[in-house]
């Protein structure tokens, strides 16, 4: 068991979903972002994401894009990422890094996992990597975060069949994160109706928490994925929120607003 995992099963325990959060770090600045994601924590978010901002965010949708590429051309490292996971974690969230793999593997794979966990860290999610890339000699991620003992997450989507679910769950440790609709991240004015569908295939074959993804924005959405889900995960909502702010402590309230609504949602939802 890991923290993650104990936070998972403690908000189970109660009958509810757990909340998870996600900003990228280095927006508005490198202490803005975590001040945020603090704020967010005490408003009532389970779990962190903070994303390690990228120049070719394949996944994200304008709104991401839009606070990532602020970030970068502010100067924003990974080593301020790392920065970002030790004062986040030292709220006592389960802290996960979300990156796409290619600034993991510049920065060096073991010296990614080793530094991650030195800050607190509890793990990754890594959206651009299968368990089958992360297994190979070259890559060597499984081996790392064993070394390091992290909670990998890997995607799972709609399209997935029924082996590549098994096979990708089995690689998990934490949660799994599940995709509710092809493309890329932002808020939607419905849940995608496949998101339960995909659930319930996800739990068919492994009692891994399932944790779902991409365009909660809304108590009533958080509800709504609440209903069948380990875990409601709320990205471009919060992101909106800063980037829409006129500065920093706007920006801080904001985020922490939503948070409490999102967190008043996952509460208000039927019993799974």
């Amino acid at each position: 068991m890991s923290v993650l995992s104990d936070v998972l099963a403690a908000a189970r325990g109660e009958g509810r979903a757990a909340l998870i959060g996600y900003l990228p770090a280095g927006y508005p600045s490198v202490a803005g972002a975590a001040d945020a994601l603090c704020a967010m924590v005490a408003a009532g978010v389970d779990v962190v994401e903070i994303g390690l901002p990228y120049s070719d965010p394949l996944m994200d949708g304008p709104t991401i894009q839009r606070a990532v590429e602020a970030a970068l051309e502010s100067g924003t490292t990974t080593d301020d990422v790392l920065a970002t996971v030790r004062s986040v974690a030292a709220t006592g969230a389960p802290t996960l890094v979300m990156s796409y793999w290619n600034p993991i593997q510049r920065y060096g794979v073991d010296r990614f996992a080793a530094g991650l966990a030195d800050a607190g860290g509890a793990g990754a999610i890594t959206p651009d990597l299968t368990p089958d890339e992360a297994s190979r000699a070259d890559t060597d991620w499984l081996a790392a975060t064993d070394a390091a003992s992290l909670d990998r997450v890997f995607l799972v989507a709609p399209s997935s069949t029924e082996q590549r679910l098994r096979y990708t769950t089995e690689h998990c440790r934490g949660f799994v994160y599940a995709a509710s609709t092809m493309g890329v991240t932002g808020t939607r004015a419905s849940v995608s109706g496949g998101a339960k569908e995909l659930v319930e295939r996800v739990r068919r074959v492994s009692d891994i928490p399932v944790c779902v993804g991409l365009g909660v924005s809304s108590a009533a959405q958080a509800a709504e994925v609440a209903s069948f889900a380990d875990g409601v995960i709320v990205g471009s909502a919060f992101v909106r929120r800063v980037l829409d702010a006129p500065d920093a402590q706007a920006g801080e309230k904001a985020v922490a607003d939503l948070a409490a609504e999102l967190a008043d949602g996952v509460r208000q939802a039927t019993p799974r």
